[in-house]
């Protein structure tokens, strides 16, 4: 199995799930180690909730799973893309296509559309 550095940041490692077609990121959570030896078994994203403090397939009640296309790890090993096809349409627990719907700007959250126009 490929070895990623869990240690590091305590045992979870940053995780950002990225349109495997458009290069749009939907997401960010983080990954244990069992959530990553699941995620190679099942190919289906799978993350550590930080807050349930359990595994977490995404989309497994929702129906917005997250088949994993291809997986990038960083020079380091203690980050990865999941370059994911995202199913169901929300990546965003609020129902949006991805957790960067808002942009900063002028000291205030405004949201956006996909492509960055204001909506």
């Amino acid at each position: 199995m490929i070895e990623l550095d869990f240690q590091k940041c305590g045992g979870l490692i940053p995780a950002i799930a990225q349109d495997d077609r458009t290069g749009e990121v939907l997401m960010l959570a983080y990954i244990s180690p069992e959530s990553w030896a699941e995620t190679l078994r099942s190919g289906y994203a799978t993350y550590f909730s930080r807050s349930r403090q359990c595994l977490w397939k995404k989309g497994e009640t929702s129906g917005n799973l997250q088949r994993v296309r291809r997986i990038l790890v960083d020079c380091d090993a203690d980050t990865v893309i999941f370059k994911v096809e995202q199913l169901g349409g929300a990546a965003c627990h609020t129902g949006h296509r991805s957790c960067f719907y808002r942009e900063a700007a002028d000291g205030t959250l405004r949201e956006i559309t996909p492509e960055g126009a204001e909506s």
